[in-house]
């Protein structure tokens, strides 16, 4: 069976208490935000553009948006914001159109993604650590004809055939970056043009609609190259709604600290969605520094920060310090917090609520820790289940009648929720993929519920504990590894004649670490510097295998599916497998010979992968 942690189960009592706690809270929000709430329908026309207008009307000389020693109003991030769609007018930008935004962390993608929106458009958020053939398949998801690239991505983007001399059709518009470079030949300077055009609200922005998508975030899910997971305005507006408001209960004066990648949901929906809820102040960061973090929470002054839970963990690996508690913090919010760092977290650093959430890019519903319970994901209202998983089949489990079945209370399980009309799928870009997360017939002939590819513990009250995925992705340092795209790098390799990639537990750390099982081709030689220097090249950095297993053969199953389960099982103790093991623990050395004593020490946390 699954292995699974212990979970705790949620009591009346727990949720009691938390109500009580937040009911001087509840009493403070803003009650026509929460009117719009209530009425909320996907025809309403509501967008993010239409809630950052009405706080420039309403708080103009507040401070929207921070960014190392600079900050913006509402009233100023909103006309900046204006000038940048007139530009992407300018362009032949309309309704429906989609702009692609690659872009480290900074104040200029929240300015491209916010006057995108306004036009009626789509902003694709591009992953600035993809290369080559990755981020060239996501480009073309996006059949966008204009482009928004910072001077610090222009490598990436030169790795693909995406360029201004093979695609002429496109329009390429430039951020100059730090150094406030000029814009390449052929690229058009994206400040120089929103300069000279008009920062009042464009009709537009009323025009949209909830239900309209407003941004694309690109997922690896189970099919090996990235997905483009749409996400509306309607499930941005709910979260930002019952997240921001009803559960963080976040203040006009409060700062969320953000250093997680923009691209991702966590930052540009949990964060800015919770601070567009009061109009409080974004701090954004350009990426994590666990040596930095708690100056750069000093620094912004911040009441909150946003996590995914190995962020946690390396902040609890650094020695103690006097300053620990030396900061305003109010509440922190992420998800993949492991059970068993939560109470050590909230003593050290003095943290009083910690509020864990469960969600996905194109997962219909979400679970909120709203009642403040320790260990665990959260409570959702919305229709969902959980139920059996057979590992073995690698599917949900149905009955004589092919129905599934409900996992019983404490019971671990695959978590799906149910299609409505008021909790929609919005799928992806490509409607195939899409297809694919539906589950049909579940309990009733006819149903139609998402499949989640998260195993889950139901602890009871409507309450989950994650516990791990399915399937072939995995996730490690917060983000989700296809190994079918980690296959396809190893294939391209002379030396590799197969390999297979699954993800390995670790001691200490969250999620599941990369590992492949490779055969050699015949007369290669086996060289581990030259392989992880290609895989570097080829892969995110994340989704590098720190394991590998060398084999004389791999095992198939009838339909020549490689058996996945016993190599996970093995994990990578030299102690119990016969065959050479290697470890890449240092990308100069390349992938060096795991022994006994690595081993040892890599089970005791004394060498980090």
């Amino acid at each position: 069976m699954v292995e699974t942690l212990r979970g705790r189960r949620v009591t009346v009592g727990d949720v009691a208490r938390g109500a009580l706690r937040a009911m001087p809270e509840l009493l403070r929000l803003d009650k026509a935000g929460l009117l719009r709430l209530a009425t909320l329908r996907p025809t309403s026309h509501e967008s993010i553009g239409r809630v950052v207008e009405r706080w420039a009307r309403r708080t103009p000389d507040r401070v929207a948006l921070r960014f190392e020693d600079q900050a913006w109003t509402y009233a100023e991030l909103n006309a900046w914001a204006n000038r940048v769609a007139g530009a992407l007018r300018n362009h032949g930008v309309r309704f429906g159109d989609t702009v692609g935004v690659l872009m480290d962390n900074r104040p200029e993608l929240l300015v491209a993604v916010l006057a995108t929106v306004k036009l009626g458009a789509v902003a694709g958020l591009l992953n600035p650590h993809q290369r080559e053939r990755t981020l060239a398949h996501s480009v073309g998801l996006l059949k966008t004809r204009v482009l928004v690239v910072t001077a610090e991505c222009r490598d990436a983007l030169e790795s693909t055939d995406y360029v201004p001399a093979r695609q002429p059709e496109m329009v390429f518009l430039w951020h100059g970056g730090d150094a406030d470079a000029p814009p390449p030949e052929g690229w058009h300077g994206l400040a120089t043009e929103s300069a000279a055009c008009s920062p009042a609200d464009p009709p537009s922005t009323r025009r949209v609609r909830a239900d309209q998508p407003c941004y694309y975030i690109f997922t690896s899910g189970t099919t090996g190259l990235p997905k483009a997971s749409v996400m509306s305005h309607y499930r941005w507006l709910s979260a930002m709604g019952a997240i921001g408001g009803l559960t963080l209960h976040v203040r006009p004066d409060d700062v969320v600290y953000c250093c997680l990648p923009l691209y991702h949901n966590n930052a540009m929906t949990i964060s800015w969605g919770a601070v567009l809820s009061a109009g409080a102040t974004l701090a954004v960061d350009r990426r994590f520094s666990v040596t930095r973090f708690w100056d750069r929470v000093r620094h912004y002054d911040a009441t909150a920060f946003s996590y995914i839970g190995e962020l946690l963990r390396y902040l609890l690996n650094q020695a103690p310090s006097p300053r620990d508690r030396d900061h305003r913090l109010r509440f922190i919010t992420g998800n993949g917090l492991r059970p068993e760092l939560w109470t050590a977290f909230e003593e050290r650093f003095g943290v009083e609520r910690i509020y864990e959430f469960y969600g996905a890019s194109e997962l219909n519903i979400a679970f909120v820790n709203a009642f403040g319970v320790r260990q665990t994901a959260g409570f959702t209202p919305m229709s969902f289940a959980i139920v059996k998983w057979d590992e073995d089949a690698e599917a949900p489990a149905r009955d004589a009648r092919g129905f599934m079945q409900r996992v019983e209370r404490g019971g671990v399980g695959l978590l799906i929720s149910k299609i409505t009309a008021r909790r929609p799928f919005d799928g992806y870009t490509d409607p195939a993929a899409g297809d694919a997360k539906v589950l049909r017939d579940v309990f009733a002939r006819g149903d139609a519920w998402f499949d989640s590819g998260d195993l889950v513990r139901d602890q009871g009250l409507r309450h989950i504990q994650f516990v791990d995925r399915v399937g072939d992705t995995f996730r490690w340092k917060g983000e989700n590894v296809a190994t079918s795209e980690v296959e396809a790098a190893l294939a391209r390799q002379a030396m590799v004649e197969h390999g297979v990639v699954y993800g390995v537990t670790v001691p200490g750390a969250d999620g599941r670490c990369g590992m492949a099982a490779l055969t050699l081709a015949a007369g290669a030689t086996f060289d581990g510097q030259a392989l992880a220097r290609a895989l570097h090249d080829a892969l995110p950095a994340y989704a590098v295998p720190r394991f590998l297993r060398i084999r004389s053969e791999l095992e198939t199953t009838g339909t020549f599916k490689p058996k996945k389960g016993p190599l996970k099982r093995d994990g990578f103790d030299p102690t119990s497998i016969p065959e050479p093991l290697y470890v890449l623990l240092d990308p100069a050395r390349g992938y060096e010979p795991l022994t006994a004593e690595l081993f040892a020490a890599i089970a005791a946390g004394e060498r980090r992968l």
